[in-house]
């Protein structure tokens, strides 16, 4: 490695810590008031950016995610009364 190499990423370490913003400084010096207006500023800016569902497509996930559920719910439902028969069938029930 030639000494220009190794001197190379030392020279760019320092030139960046120097010109990296001190934005602990900058929040440090804001006032309560100003940092809430400008955590709101961005959540609104956030919720512009934002794609919303139209009516059809979200009627469209309302369903899909029922049904989902009621899949689920079978199955889970399926699983605890066949383990419960196992559990009976190894143990014995009380008749």
């Amino acid at each position: 490695m030639s000494e220009s190499a190794a001197e190379a990423p030392s020279e760019g370490r320092a030139s960046r810590s120097s010109t990296a913003p001190r934005t602990r400084d900058a929040g440090a010096r804001r006032g309560l008031f100003a940092r809430i207006a400008l955590f709101w500023r961005q959540v609104v800016a956030e919720l512009k950016k934002v794609v919303w569902p139209t009516r059809q497509e979200l009627s469209t996930y309302v369903v899909v995610v029922l049904v989902f559920v009621v899949i689920i719910m079978a199955f889970v439902t399926l699983v605890d009364v066949g383990v419960g028969q196992l559990m009976l069938w190894i143990f014995g029930g009380a008749k």
